[in-house]
């Protein structure tokens, strides 16, 4: 049942993360849902050791989702300066 709340947190993070980076229109279901998963594992590797916060997904919790749109934001700001040389 775990992976289901992965999943579901994964893609609303995502799509949380694609809204406040003006991506939503060129983002699917699909993308959001694994740029939210993503993007739970790449802010716990910030939060982590900076901050001492650990947050999942796999229940549900405020903190997890939050780190994971942190997360999600960060991922989706690496690809935007990858594909188009700049952060918008």
């Amino acid at each position: 049942m775990g992976w289901i709340i992965a999943l579901i947190v994964g893609g609303v993070a995502g799509w949380l993360a694609s809204m406040v980076m003006n991506r939503d229109a060129s983002m699917g279901v699909l993308w959001n849902i694994i740029v939210g998963c993503v993007g739970s594992v790449v802010g716990n590797a910030i939060a982590g050791p900076l901050l001492g916060i650990q947050g999942t997904v796999q229940r549900f919790s405020l903190t997890g989702l939050v780190i994971a749109v942190i997360g999600a934001v960060v991922l989706l700001a690496i690809v935007n300066l990858i594909q188009r040389g700049r952060i918008r």
